[in-house]
């Protein structure tokens, strides 16, 4: 076994604890796959992210798992992940782009410097809806008591999929309880349900709530994947269009505040960003 550099971050948080955890274990070439697994199920956090020397055209590679699987990408750790590796003086001091390799491939990453530190912003994969037949009788038990808005619910790919609807009221989504087994249910090989509504809180453009029983998580304190792709979804909808941004509020259900940072560029891709907060600095032996 060998020592290795440990990290554990609060990610989208503008204060300790209103995020989502991370835990980043750096230098995990030596780990194998298996390795990896035990060890982010044996943390018990939505994601672990292992950093690894990249290949040309990248700065670091990121090894994404939740406790029951790995993903070809996630949000909160690759967001999460580009912090770590500048905080780690891994690149120059002052970048202000790197380049992220994971399963979904090379993504850009921007690195703006300010009064909070870096912080980072990631062009996440595209994505589209997956062609599904439909499970009327599935969703309608997932979604029972929500007065759903204009979108139709459909099953969405960035790398990491996820059920997503609209909710017409933020107040009927923060209040909703959820059936989790039937949640768990949904087809389609999903890491759960997204939902999202009119925005509640000063500053943020939408309320969110993510699902994802089946990993082991009644409810995700904030989720990068699921609100790009729910971004995505609204960009594709007509009501998101080129050069607009806006903020996301999460987690407040679960004793968090989240705040997710979404923009759209002039190629139509959507950038996910916010704030880190380191919390535990060390080293793990596994």
């Amino acid at each position: 076994m060998s020592l290795r550099r440990y990290l554990q971050l609060d990610v989208f948080a503008h204060r300790i604890g209103a995020g989502n955890p991370l835990a980043v274990v750096f230098d995990a070439q030596g780990l194998d796959d298996a390795a990896m697994q035990s060890f982010a199920a044996w943390m018990h956090l939505p994601e672990t992210v292992f950093l690894l020397p990249p290949e040309p055209g990248a700065d670091y590679r990121a090894r994404i798992f939740t406790p029951v699987r790995e993903l070809d990408f996630a949000g909160h750790p690759s967001v999460g992940a580009a912090w770590a590796v500048l905080d780690a003086g891994r690149v120059a001091v002052g970048r202000e782009t790197m380049v992220q390799q994971c399963a979904a491939g090379l993504l850009p990453v921007q690195v703006a410097h300010d009064a909070t530190g870096p912080r980072v912003s990631i062009r996440t994969p595209r994505a589209a809806p997956v062609a599904l037949e439909a499970d009327a009788a599935g969703l309608a038990a997932a979604l029972r008591g929500l007065p759903l808005g204009a979108l139709r619910p459909a099953l969405w790919d960035n790398g990491a999929r996820w059920w997503l609807a609209e909710v017409a009221d933020a107040r009927a989504l923060r209040e909703w309880r959820p059936d989790l087994a039937a949640i768990a249910a949904l087809r389609g090989d999903a890491l759960g349900l997204a939902l999202f509504a009119p925005g509640d809180v000063a500053g943020c453009a939408r309320t969110v709530r993510a699902f994802c029983p089946a990993d082991g998580f009644a409810e995700d304190p904030v989720t990068g994947s699921a609100n790009a792709a729910i971004a995505s979804a609204l960009l594709a909808d007509g009501r998101l269009r080129a050069g607009d941004s806006y903020c996301a509020s999460q987690g407040r259900e679960v004793g968090r505040d989240g705040r997710v940072e979404l923009r759209i560029d002039e190629d139509g891709a959507v950038w996910l960003g916010g704030q880190v907060q380191p919390v535990i600095r060390g080293s793990v032996e596994w």
